[in-house]
């Protein structure tokens, strides 16, 4: 490890961005929302202590640039988003480091890297409040579809534009953003892992090997509201009942896919109220897979089901796509890279997938060079305040991963 690198003020850093960011149930830095801002100006404040030029693009994406000899750029991503009542780790962990990547690239060559070293902290990665995961690296890659993004609303009924709006980003602009990535030549992603496989390998970090792909819809059921204690049981068009019937067919769905998740993690009734039979029913189903054609019969299965359950019921179903993205295969070359540092720095690698989505699945749709690398996560368990990791293995995981930025940057120069 460079004598110039302090991966223990990282840790101390992620427990300050905790304390300011979280409460009693968890980190609560949902994007577009006064904690999201106050964590990205706590940030900015770090950052000035660098020569670094930095500014938010058209999507809402921060960027930090520390020019290098080179104009072809290193990239170093993540996000500090989260969903509400999140872990202390997810996404925020990726910023952190590479932060401290930056300082130390800039005491060893006094300022001037080899070749242009930019972090960039993305904007909504999690997609929690409007159910669009990746929507800044999406659309930094140009895979925002902004027809179906611009009618996109949260539980409150706020439009996405809307959103954004309050927090000065013009919705129509947001694809201007692509032309952050004119120069980029690697893109690197640390993350927690948040599944079980490194901690049941007894492993503390894995080399990526790419994601899973999803489909993302919302199902709505029609029925009839009728009164809950005039109307017959036979005579009832609930959309409630069919839109139940949905939870244990997509668990049957998955489980014939061999590899396959499906998940409703989102219910809604109206009119919700306890004396009326349910008038429409809103579900929202994640499905991912790490092969295409898998996940394709996936959706088919689902819709299929969904039309079944409707007719079933005398209801009527409509489907509303959130959100798409293919299996993101990462680079081999830069998977070799990771795998290395971290024999390197461990003794011992292990390549898997990623079940979750990255914003580095984003970036690699773009033809960027591209690779992950996963630190162990205790309980295999994100997405919640018990989320955690060592911090010994937190430790390891900012080494190596500034051994992987040092030996990409000799990457680039050798691609050159």
């Amino acid at each position: 490890m460079s004598s110039l690198l302090n991966p223990q003020r990282t840790i101390a850093e992620l427990k300050a961005l905790r304390a300011l960011t979280s409460d009693a149930h968890g980190a609560q830095r949902v994007a577009f929302t006064p904690t999201w801002m106050k964590a990205r100006q706590w940030l900015r404040q770090k950052l000035e202590t660098l020569p670094v030029e930095t500014h938010v693009d058209a999507a809402g994406n921060l960027w930090s640039t520390l020019n290098g000899d080179s104009e072809k750029c290193l990239l170093i991503g993540g996000h500090l988003d989260s969903v509400p009542n999140g872990g202390w780790l997810d996404g925020c962990l990726n910023i952190l480091a590479g932060l401290e990547i930056l300082r130390r690239l800039n005491a060893q060559y006094q300022g001037r890297p080899p070749v242009t070293v930019r972090l960039v902290d993305w904007a909504d990665e999690e997609g929690a409040r409007f159910g669009k995961s990746l929507f800044g690296s999406s659309a930094c890659a140009g895979q925002l579809n902004l027809n179906e993004a611009r009618g996109l609303k949260d539980k409150d009924g706020i439009r996405l534009p809307d959103a954004l709006k309050a927090v000065g980003i013009d919705f129509e602009r947001v694809p201007d953003s692509s032309l952050e990535l004119k120069n980029a030549a690697a893109y690197l992603e640390l993350h927690i892992e948040q599944g079980p496989v490194l901690l049941d390998l007894g492993l503390p970090l894995g080399a990526v090997l790419g994601t899973f792909g999803v489909e993302r819809h919302a199902i709505t059921f029609h029925g009839q509201a009728a009164h809950s204690g005039s109307t017959p049981m036979n005579r009832r068009q609930d959309a409630f009942l069919a839109a139940a019937k949905m939870a244990p067919e997509i668990y049957r769905i998955a489980e014939r896919s061999s590899g396959g998740v499906c998940t409703i993690g989102d219910c809604t009734t109206k009119p919700g109220i306890v004396t009326s039979v349910v008038a429409a029913c809103r579900l929202t189903l994640d499905q991912r897979h790490l092969d295409a054609a898998a996940l394709a019969q996936m959706l088919q299965q689902a819709k299929a089901a969904s039309e079944h359950f409707a007719h079933e019921g005398n209801v009527k179903v409509s489907w509303q796509r959130l959100w798409q993205i293919a299996p993101r295969p990462f680079h081999a070359e830069l998977i070799a890279l990771c795998d290395g540092v971290i024999r390197e720095t461990c003794g011992t690698s292990h390549q898997l997938s990623s079940g979750p989505l990255h914003d580095a699945a984003a970036v690699a749709a773009a033809g960027v060079p591209t690779v992950m690398m996963f630190v162990q996560s205790l309980h295999g368990i994100s997405h919640n305040p018990l989320e955690d990791t060592r911090e010994a293995h937190l430790e390891l995981s900012v080494t190596a991963f500034d051994l992987l930025a040092e030996k990409a940057m000799n990457w680039i120069q050798n691609k050159s």
